[in-house]
């Protein structure tokens, strides 16, 4: 215990206190020992094995979970390690409810050697047959090597402790040996790195105290399983709260930004928003709030960052976000503002082809109930892409202030009158009339593409109806064994 609190680090059991509900733990497989009798490994037995497992609460919902004990054998795996871990993974999956693993482990027991990878094994297939059925959440609150990092990485969700947490298949010394590359335990594999550059993580806290508070927040946010849908908890905000300032949110030049996240709280209730990805791909915000009470995932382009432009990286954030989301019936709210897809060589060599098209299938395959909101800009080929009418969107909204078109208009008509190229007058009026024509919602609300123009004040109240309008909502698909999204 105290070389754990030595390094900033709680133990597996005060782990598990802070998570759950006070006395609602229930520990099973305490006594559960190693067989390995190789490398004296005979002489040391510690019950439990390196993991405490089981089940309890939070705010009163079952949940299943493991806790990985590093000064036990350093939290690595073993035979009957990894049998605790399937066992709790298991009960999950029979009674349809959430399994969070607290990561602090030091990856497979080599005295073992494959009876470990089997256990590995195990456990990997188990992650999944519960994606899509059972919420999944891994929290890595120490190094986590080899295939400690590939099971969360099955997960849903991957929180790290900023620090003291660390995720890399292989470590700094095995990386010296192979590419002579010399590299901290901070600079392979920190919170910073998987936060902020591979995206492998979708937060991270400053301590574990932190980080199991947020994590009761989160599943706050979450349905047990994927039928029973969204939880609905007891709100004071009102449902028709009007917020007269989003009616100035949008600036009176199209090139100036705005924070997106400003529409996000006063939308939501009780200005309750639990970001994902936030130090990754900025120019897209996704996560958790909720309207009525309701759960809804909240899909936003931001203007501060990059105009809000789609790339690579927001694509591949928004998407996975959106097939969470549609996997667990939790309806989808969009607000646009997207100039188009961001060009240049490094994203195409990138696949920016490829990664925009995941944003385009996932909402296309998307059954749940889709709100989507413009506020701005919907140029191009993005304006279908964020939940457009035509990809499914069920109700779509539009701001006075929206401009949807195939491009902004100097653009265009530099491509359409480009005769009159020289004469800065004659494209001035052009541009006038382009505008006018094309730059308006009412033009999209003609052809039935947008439902209806409404005043930005009353955003709250006309997205809360339509989701409720849409709570019935029940949409079929032909029959497939599974699709094939372009990975």
């Amino acid at each position: 215990m105290k070389a754990q609190h030595a390094r900033g680090k709680l133990t597996a059991r005060e782990r598990i206190d802070l998570l759950l509900d006070e006395g609602s733990f229930e520990e099973f497989d305490m006594f559960v020992e190693h067989r390995s009798t190789d490398f004296g490994m005979e002489k040391q037995k510690i019950p439990g094995d390196g993991v405490v497992t089981g089940w309890g609460t939070i705010n009163g919902r079952k949940v299943f979970l493991f806790s990985k004990d590093f000064t036990v054998f350093g939290g690595s795996l073993s035979e009957t390690h990894a049998a605790k871990i399937v066992k709790i993974q298991d009960m999950a999956v029979k009674m349809r409810c959430p399994i969070i693993g607290l990561f602090d482990a030091g990856g497979a027991r080599i005295q073992e050697g494959v009876a470990a990878l089997g256990g590995y094994g195990e456990v990997f297939k188990r992650n999944v047959v519960a994606s899509g059925v059972i919420p999944q959440i891994s929290v890595i609150m120490g190094p986590c090597a080899g295939g400690d990092v590939y099971s969360p990485a099955m997960t849903d969700f991957i929180f790290m402790v900023r620090d003291t947490s660390y995720m890399f298949v292989t470590g700094p010394e095995v990386v010296k040996t192979v590419t002579n590359e010399t590299v901290t335990s901070e600079e392979l594999g920190g919170a910073k790195v998987h936060t902020s550059r591979s995206s492998v993580a979708d937060g991270a806290f400053d301590n574990d105290v932190e980080a199991l508070l947020q994590i009761r927040r989160l599943m706050d946010f979450l349905p047990a399983n994927n039928t029973e849908g969204a939880p609905h908890w007891p709100s004071l905000d009102e449902p028709d709260r009007v917020e007269t300032s989003l009616d100035t949110l949008v600036p009176d030049n199209p090139n100036v930004p705005y924070d997106i996240k400003e529409l996000i709280l006063k939308v939501v209730d009780e200005r309750d928003f639990f970001e994902v990805q936030q130090a990754f791909a900025g120019n897209i915000v996704v996560g958790f709030g909720r309207i009525e009470g309701r759960t809804v995932g909240i899909v936003a382009n931001q203007p501060m960052v990059l105009a809000g432009v789609l790339d690579s990286d927001a694509s591949r954030k928004a998407a996975r976000f959106v097939r969470f989301c549609d996997a667990f019936e939790i309806p989808i709210v969009t607000f646009v503002d997207v100039p188009g897809f961001l060009p240049g060589t490094a994203q195409e060599y990138g696949g920016l082809i490829k990664h925009g098209a995941k944003l385009l299938y996932a909402y296309s395959e998307a059954t749940v109930p889709l709100v989507t909101v413009i506020t701005r800009k919907a140029f191009g080929g993005a304006y279908d892409v964020m939940a457009s009418k035509h990809v499914g969107g069920d109700v779509n909204y539009a701001w006075p202030t929206a401009q949807i078109a195939v491009m902004g208009a100097k653009g265009a008509v530099e491509i359409i009158f480009r005769q009159d190229a020289g004469d800065a007058d004659a494209i001035a009026v052009h541009t006038k009339g382009y505008e006018e024509r094309f730059m308006s919602p009412f033009v999209a609300a003609e052809r039935g593409y947008i439902d209806e123009v409404i005043k930005p004040h009353s955003t709250r109240r006309r997205v809360g109806r339509a989701l409720a309008m849409l709570a019935s909502k029940r949409a079929e698909t032909p029959w497939r064994k599974h699709d094939n999204i372009p990975l």
